[in-house]
């Protein structure tokens, strides 16, 4: 157990830690380092986090994280509006824009059904897919979900619901390796699996 000689400290550390993969020590370094830094710049950084919190917003159409009401990607008059790529997290819109291959619109479900975790469809974005797809301006249904069973059952529940549409139907090629995840996916073969998509049929 740390011995801090400040109650203030301590705290820091005790938030900083809470994040993903930060531990104790990593946590008190990074305090220690803040506190060798400029006021400004300490405080730049606790403003850019309030402003995270408070200011952020999500897209009304896509649910991609967005600074307006509607975000850059659904609001850009570049971008093909007839292609429509359903991701399940944020973190997949972002990796998927970092290859450069892909100049459709997006639509973030908020996960993938798994019943073990009582993630069901009524937890998911089902009903903002549905909208879009039933609006008449979209033509292809991209899936470019998690390469695990979540990801495949996700993907033909969606099928399923929407597959009397007068839809294309798509599939990122499997470049991505099985049970792997969109975001730790290198750009080159997220890029190919996007530009390589398959057509999906309920059989896959």
């Amino acid at each position: 157990m740390m011995n801090f000689p400040s109650k203030v400290l301590e705290k820091a550390v005790e938030e900083i830690s809470g994040l993903p993969g930060i531990g104790k020590k990593s946590a008190t370094r990074l305090a220690l380092h803040l506190l060798r830094q400029s006021n400004s710049q300490a405080l730049g950084l606790s403003d850019a986090l309030r402003r995270l919190v408070t200011d952020i917003k999500y897209c009304k159409e896509c649910h991609n994280f967005s600074d307006a009401e509607i975000c850059e990607i659904c609001a850009s008059e570049k971008r093909n509006a007839e292609q429509l790529c359903v991701v399940e997290d944020v973190r997949d819109v972002m990796a998927i824009e970092n290859t450069q291959q892909y100049q459709g619109k997006y639509l973030v479900l908020g996960g993938k059904l798994s019943p073990m975790e009582g993630i069901g469809p009524s937890q998911l974005r089902i009903d903002s897919l549905e909208k879009r797809a039933r609006s008449g301006e979209v033509k292809e249904i991209i899936f470019a979900l998690s390469a695990t069973m979540e990801g495949d059952t996700t993907a033909y529940y969606l099928y399923k619901k929407l597959k009397d549409l007068p839809l294309q139907f798509s599939t990122i090629a499997r470049g991505i390796a099985v049970g792997d995840e969109l975001e730790y996916a290198d750009e080159v073969s997220l890029g190919r699996s996007i530009r390589n998509r398959m057509p999906y049929n309920e059989k896959m």
